[in-house]
């Protein structure tokens, strides 16, 4: 497995931290959701994990070895990520896109193999869109294209994804559809999967482990039914909730207050608090 962690880090802006001293280990094989307020750090932090950028002080840890002094093809065959928003070239089609992935193990010695063309049919096939191969991606639906990109990182051939926000911009229907992908991927091949996240509830449901990010720093890590509380959320967030069970899943569930339209008590279901 990929051994992944930031050690002291500090990531400044302008000479303004967003990042101040930080340590995190991530679990391996496990599903890591990042949280927090905006402009908290969380999507910094995922990006000098994933080595789009560089800490001013501190380092990044891949297998023990610092990131920085590991060739950039060595680090895209650990570690598979996907930014926020992604944009492709005009045109391009599903299985043009996917194969953008194996760049990391081509050379002018090793051109295109047998390896590279299963690599692209997995990921297609795990993805559900070997029907789609040949449609250009403007043409997808929007959680369609983001199956594009994430068949795109499992062609790397990586144990590691890092996503930031794989959801954004997606109606709930394709959310819980990217989300469902990611889960399989981790259960079925053990992949470490890291994300950003902005819905609490979503994030409580799929992750392992939940960072929560506030001032620069990590405020708490940990599982979500140990960590997810009323006093973690106020204090990271800055908002009064409740806290229930998921109907469905058992998982912490968030409700904030805030005004909104009243319900006769006996049309309301009663879910017990944690």
């Amino acid at each position: 497995m990929t051994r992944l962690q930031a050690s002291n880090v500090t990531f400044a802006y302008n000479k303004e931290p967003i990042i101040e001293n930080l340590n995190m280990t991530i679990p391996e094989g496990e599903i890591t959701v990042l949280i927090g307020s905006n402009g908290c750090g969380k999507s910094t932090l995922l990006k000098m994990l994933a080595r789009l950028l560089f800490p001013s002080k501190g380092g990044v840890y891949l297998n023990d070895n610092e990131m920085l002094s590991l060739p950039a093809k060595a680090v895209a065959k650990e570690l598979a990520v996907l930014p926020q928003s992604a944009v492709s070239p005009e045109g391009l089609t599903v299985r043009q896109l996917v194969k953008q992935g194996r760049y990391p193990y081509q050379s002018w010695l090793k051109q295109w193999s047998k390896e590279d063309e299963e690599m692209v049919e997995y990921a297609l096939d795990a993805t559900g869109l070997t029907d789609l191969r040949d449609r250009p991606l403007n043409a997808l639906s929007g959680g369609q294209r983001q199956r594009a990109w994430i068949a795109m990182t499992l062609t790397q051939g990586t144990k590691t994804l890092l996503l930031d926000e794989p959801t954004t911009y997606l109606d709930l229907t394709h959310q819980v559809d990217v989300l469902d992908l990611l889960f399989e991927l981790n259960e079925k091949e053990q992949r470490t999967i890291v994300m950003v996240l902005h819905d609490i509830n979503l994030a409580c449901r799929y992750a392992h482990n939940i960072v929560a990010v506030k001032d620069k720093r990590i405020y708490a890590q940990g599982r979500p039914e140990e960590i997810i509380t009323v006093n973690t959320l106020k204090e990271v967030f800055q908002m009064d909730c409740e806290i229930i069970y998921d109907p469905i899943f058992g998982s912490p569930l968030c409700v904030p207050h805030g005004r909104g339209r009243a319900v006769s008590n006996h049309m309301s279901p009663k879910t017990p608090h944690i």
